[in-house]
């Protein structure tokens, strides 16, 4: 049996995350006694069940990205302001 990462784990619902643990016991089991035809279909409904905490993943991933993006435009705005701020001081001393 193939355990998900500990991130999409750690986004499991507490229900999602029981179910989880009882169909990797219930897999390993199998794969014990040499059911690996039986295991595959564990496998599936572990694949299945784990879908929606995927997709919570990838939405914080987005969020982080678009939050990474603001940031840096925030930061490029504030040095285009600093550097027309020193410009235009530079100007008011030439005069």
């Amino acid at each position: 049996m193939r355990h998900c990462s500990v991130q999409v784990r750690g986004l499991l619902t507490r229900d999602e995350l029981d179910r989880y643990n009882a169909l990797m016991e219930v897999g390993s089991y199998l794969e014990s006694q040499m059911r690996h035809d039986l295991s595959y279909t564990v496998q599936k409904e572990v694949d299945l069940l784990i879908q929606p905490a995927i997709e919570r993943l990838k939405d914080k991933g987005r969020a982080r990205d678009a939050a990474t993006a603001q940031y840096l435009e925030e930061k490029r705005i504030a040095a285009l302001q600093a550097e027309l701020a020193a410009l235009e001081e530079e100007d008011e001393k030439d005069e």
